[in-house]
């Protein structure tokens, strides 16, 4: 006999979070919240609760500012994240890294698989590991798979930047940060990002830093 789902400790937990209004707190690396696999959303948070920390995802993702923000860099374990990108870049560097412009999009039980073997490697940042930035080959193209905030299905075909956007949230809801998947030497404070490695690619880091691209 099926039991009923425990909503409880999940929705206070969403409630308390949301009672202070504005951003909310983003949990940092060292947290075990962001090395647990998510729990799938099955109905946790009524409809109502739900629109609310997807707003609140989204304000928060605006202030810290990013482009992707998971639910469980906010303390939540459930697999729900979100992406928006206005890709505010020069020219060269749109071109380079195919970062094209994405809508507000809510994914909830996303997941991704590649398509083809070609693979593309930049430094990436992440929210919950401030002030670094390390070197990252991904799939170039995937293809995503889940649901968006109203239930209704999610099959699409990311490239690009977008495909990066896509894998390094779905890879926070399996408990795995954008370090565990990169070249560790290319690690870089943003200090170093502003004076050293501005280019559109990741070239000159590799060289200098001693570290493979694919």
């Amino acid at each position: 006999m099926a039991h009923p789902i425990d909503r409880t400790p999940l929705a206070e937990q969403v409630e308390e979070l949301l009672a202070d209004g504005g951003p909310l707190p983003i949990v940092a690396a060292g947290d075990p919240v962001l090395r647990r696999p998510a729990a799938r959303f099955e109905g946790q948070l009524e409809q109502s609760l739900l629109d609310r920390f997807v707003e609140a995802l989204r304000v928060t993702m605006h202030a810290a500012p990013g482009v992707g923000l998971a639910a469980p860099q906010v303390g939540v374990g459930l697999r729900i994240a979100v992406v928006e990108d206005p890709a505010p870049v020069p020219d060269e560097v749109r071109e380079a890294r195919g970062r094209v412009p994405q809508p507000f999009r809510v994914l909830v039980n996303p997941s991704y698989t590649p398509i083809g073997s070609g693979r593309a490697a930049f430094f990436e940042g992440c929210l919950s590991v401030p002030g670094w930035q390390a070197v990252v080959a991904r799939p170039a193209e995937v293809r995503l798979r889940g649901e968006d905030g109203h239930g209704r299905a999610l099959d699409e075909v990311f490239t690009g930047w977008p495909a990066r956007i896509v894998q390094h949230e779905t890879d926070h809801l399996d408990g795995t940060l954008y370090l565990d998947r990169a070249a560790l030497r290319s690690l870089s404070s943003q200090t170093a990002m502003t004076e050293r490695w501005t280019q559109p690619t990741p070239e000159a880091a590799a060289a200098a830093l001693g570290f493979e691209l694919l």
